[in-house]
């Protein structure tokens, strides 16, 4: 048996299974209190890891950070979400703490895995794994082996900058197209009722004044822009809201556009997405991510690929990071 560890920006997971995939044989699932850092997360697990490993005759732990992390030293390089993980040590402070070998991922990355051997990417040659959510990331697997590049960080697609004039680093996808940045598109329209006439000649096209539209959404956030989610702007453009749809399509857009750089690039025989902004589902989200993946594709690879949804659900790196720990001991 091996130890799965997920550790997140807003949870803690850890779960025991036998690296082969589906089902889990335990999990325990815990808040993180981001106000107690690193250092609270890391006695949380302390805590809760020695009775499992103990029960269950564990071999080796595996660990999905989120973060970008160097493998190779296994050290998480940082965390945007908790203070107290920049550069540190975690494989040595688990094999220090449990004295078990420790390998340690990316989340992305353990859950590219997971899909890649266990999921929709189960059986492909080459699986790219892109979950969109809070952030957008990447990962590549490839013959049921994970690519992490020379450095350990690879694959980051939702840091490809879309345009040259796009000159910072924020500048970049996730800025259009995760739920963030989806979310900031929507409440500046909200803001501004400067920036709601350079709709131009699209909102001059509606059925509705822009102005039925805006009050739709903050109708939906209870009448308080800063409370607008991803999920409020899916929804009233599920319903019918012309100035939600047009947010919504350009993050479509702009996602797509970086999909089909992948596939021209390395020609994965499938893509997998998960993650909440993929939750909208078929019609919202897969069948326009599709049509515009096969606008900006390399027209010799138009076809050449599936997308699919993620299979895996919210346990999906814990299966990646099983996968990882057996790998470790061979």
């Amino acid at each position: 048996m091996y130890l799965a560890i997920e550790i997140g920006g807003t949870k803690l997971q850890l779960a025991v299974g036998t690296g082969q995939g589906p089902p889990l044989v335990e999990v325990q699932r815990f808040s993180v209190d981001r106000a107690e850092g690193a250092e609270g997360i890391r006695r949380q697990i302390a805590e809760a890891a020695p009775t499992l490993l103990q029960k269950h005759r564990v071999r080796a732990i595996g660990v999905g950070f989120g973060g970008p992390v160097d493998p190779a030293s296994g050290r998480t390089l940082k965390s945007h979400h908790v203070e107290g993980w920049t550069d540190f040590p975690l494989v040595a402070w688990c094999q220090e703490t449990f004295g078990l070998p420790t390998a340690l991922g990316n989340d992305a990355d353990m859950a590219g895995l997971a899909e890649a051997r266990f999921g929709a990417g189960r059986g492909a040659k080459v699986c790219f794994y892109s979950n969109v959510g809070t952030g957008i990331g990447g990962s590549l697997v490839i013959e049921g082996r994970l690519y992490t590049g020379s450095a350990g960080v690879a694959c980051e697609v939702g840091h490809l900058r879309p345009g040259l004039d796009c000159l910072e680093p924020e500048q970049n996808l996730e800025s259009i197209a995760a739920g963030w940045g989806i979310e900031a598109a929507a409440r500046r329209l909200l803001k501004s009722a400067a920036e709601n006439r350079t709709l131009g000649q699209l909102a001059a096209q509606w059925s509705q004044p822009v102005e039925v539209y805006l009050a739709d959404l903050l109708q939906r956030a209870g009448g308080e822009a800063a409370r607008l989610s991803a999920r409020h702007v899916a929804e009233a453009a599920g319903a019918g809201n012309l100035l939600a749809r047009t947010v919504w399509q350009r993050a479509c857009q702009a996602y797509g556009w970086a999909l089909a750089q992948v596939i021209t690039l390395i020609a994965p025989d499938v893509l997998v997405l998960g993650g909440g902004v993929s939750l909208a589902g078929e019609e919202l989200f897969l069948q326009p991510v599709r049509e515009y993946v096969r606008r900006y594709v390399f027209p010799p690879l138009r076809d050449t690929y599936r997308i699919l949804p993620a299979a895996l659900g919210e346990e999906v790196v814990l299966y990646g990071a099983l996968a990882l720990a057996a790998d470790t001991v061979g």
